[in-house]
């Protein structure tokens, strides 16, 4: 306590713990997940540098991977991907626009959709994986290709990516759609012209971790794209990820060290990209929408 200026006694508060506590927790969590994510990239980066070239990334392996480049796992890396998010974006945000504008709230079959999504998002990937194998490379006779694989991971990415594109929608106001309604807009219009837009966030926070998880995918890629490290020339070739590549240096062949620590540079260098792109091209077209 102390005294006022004419004699009246002050109370001073220290601070609350309800106040300043949470704050302090979370501030913590993001330091250590940042300081967690530095050490790896850290790790990486001073272990695979030096092994990295452009002749790296435009030649073929040599000697079981532990010599050459990764030119042909890299392209079936990026078909794999282009496969994925070819079949998995417009599937995501159908269903998105379905559950979230053309179903109630209280309907079974949307509880029942979105509950067997959230089932789908923690089924383990190995499990997809025996899925692929059976549907897409046995049954559809696809066998071990580029083909199997992105539809393996896209199977795996549409339930974050509808979720997040669904909650995304759910986030705009309804005010919004009444003064839509009002002006005499069509659902149509009004779906493509203003609750898109609007739910770009949702949709790229789906995407981003979609690519996050498909791209490093290794056990659901071993049954369905293959082993395979030469150059593919169709989709429906069998083709060698980059996490299916590092995997096999650093646990099968003695000596593949340094090419799987530049491997995997180059992976989080192309999820990076990947990942930037996406929030590039989202941005540009939400920047366009609004000035036309």
């Amino acid at each position: 306590m102390t005294e006022g200026r004419k004699g009246k006694i002050t109370n001073i508060q220290c601070p609350n713990p309800r106040d300043w506590l949470p704050t302090m927790i979370v501030w913590l969590n993001a330091v250590l997940v940042t300081a967690i994510f530095l050490w790896i990239l850290n790790d990486i980066f001073w272990h695979g540098i030096g092994h990295l070239s452009w002749q790296f990334i435009t030649t073929e392996p040599v000697n079981a991977g532990r010599e050459g480049g990764i030119a042909p796992i890299l392209v079936s890396t990026l078909l794999i991907m282009a496969v994925c998010m070819a079949v998995s974006i417009p599937i995501g945000v159908g269903t998105a626009v379905f559950l979230a504008e053309f179903t109630p709230t209280d309907s079974m079959f949307g509880g029942l959709v979105r509950r067997s999504l959230d089932v789908l998002a923690g089924v383990p990937s190995i499990v997809f994986g025996l899925f692929g194998n059976v549907f897409f490379c046995k049954i559809l006779g696809l066998g071990f290709s580029i083909l199997s694989g992105g539809l393996t991971l896209a199977c795996m990415v549409l339930p974050i990516l509808i979720r997040s594109t669904e909650e995304g929608l759910r986030a705009v106001p309804q005010e919004y759609r009444l003064g839509a309604a009002s002006l005499g807009f069509s659902r149509t219009t009004t779906l493509w012209e203003i609750l898109l837009p609007a739910a770009v966030p949702g949709l790229v926070v789906g995407l981003v971790l979609g690519i996050g998880r498909a791209i490093a995918e290794t056990a659901a890629l071993i049954f369905t794209s293959g082993y395979v490290d030469r150059m593919p020339e169709s989709l429906l070739d069998s083709g060698r990820a980059l996490s299916i590549h590092i995997f096999d240096l650093s646990m099968n062949v003695s000596g593949g060290d340094s090419s799987a620590y530049a491997s995997a540079l180059i992976l989080l260098f192309l999820l990076l990209l990947i990942n930037g792109t996406a929030a590039w091209i989202a941005e540009t077209w939400l920047h366009r929408r609004i000035i036309n």
